[in-house]
């Protein structure tokens, strides 16, 4: 959800000027509107500057429209990066395990290194060693279900017949995933897809014995 070229954001001003939230019929436009702000301004001036008062005149609501609707800026961040990573994180099935499981471990890696989204995602995860709540909620919300999509290529081998049933789906998930992860959030290195085929390809010959 992050800005575009200068024309689509001077377009999305625009628009976004107009709305009160007060409306039933705008609270929905003004909702989208504060996620999209809240995305935008985290990218540009970070998390320790980003404040409701910037959100609200980016988003063009009233801050007391704001906090009718999240009582802080983590609430926010959250919303927007859930909705984001629901739209995006899903893998595609293409009845090929290793040619999915590599889009899959790519289109993460990109999401989490490159997108607004994946600043969300790393100053809320940040916040979070911080704020046990914050924590919980990441975990409930996002990492669980992220968890279960990352597990989806595997599964469908396994319906399919082109994977042992007995295999560990868990272990596997988290041999894929679990460096992009760290090279995101702990080493900051670069995630390229040579990177994830490699992690995907030993994974998967090990299962499979090839």
């Amino acid at each position: 959800m992050g800005a575009d070229a200068g024309g689509t954001t001077d377009n999305r001003r625009a628009t976004t000027a107009r709305h009160t939230g007060n409306r039933h019929g705008r609270s929905e436009e003004a909702r989208q509107s504060v996620l999209e702000a809240a995305d935008d301004l985290l990218v540009e001036v970070g998390y320790t500057r980003l404040t409701i008062e910037g959100i609200a005149e980016r988003a063009g609501v009233a801050k007391q429209t704001i906090y009718r609707w999240w009582p802080s800026k983590n609430d926010i961040l959250m919303d927007a990066f859930v909705q984001d990573a629901a739209e995006d994180l899903i893998p595609a099935d293409t009845a090929d395990l290793r040619r999915d499981l590599r889009a899959h471990a790519r289109k993460v890696a990109l999401f989490l290194t490159k997108s607004d989204a994946g600043a969300v995602f790393r100053a809320l995860t940040a916040q979070a060693q911080h704020d046990s709540v914050l924590a919980a909620r990441l975990r409930a919300e996002h990492l669980g279900k992220q968890r279960r999509y990352d597990r989806l290529p595997f599964e469908r081998a396994v319906t399919r017949g082109a994977l042992d049933p007995g295999a560990d789906l868990d272990l596997a998930v988290d041999q894929v995933m679990g460096p992009v992860y760290y090279r995101v959030l702990v080493t900051g290195q670069s995630v390229p897809e040579e990177f994830t085929d490699t992690l995907v390809d030993a994974v998967l010959d090990r299962l499979t014995g090839a």
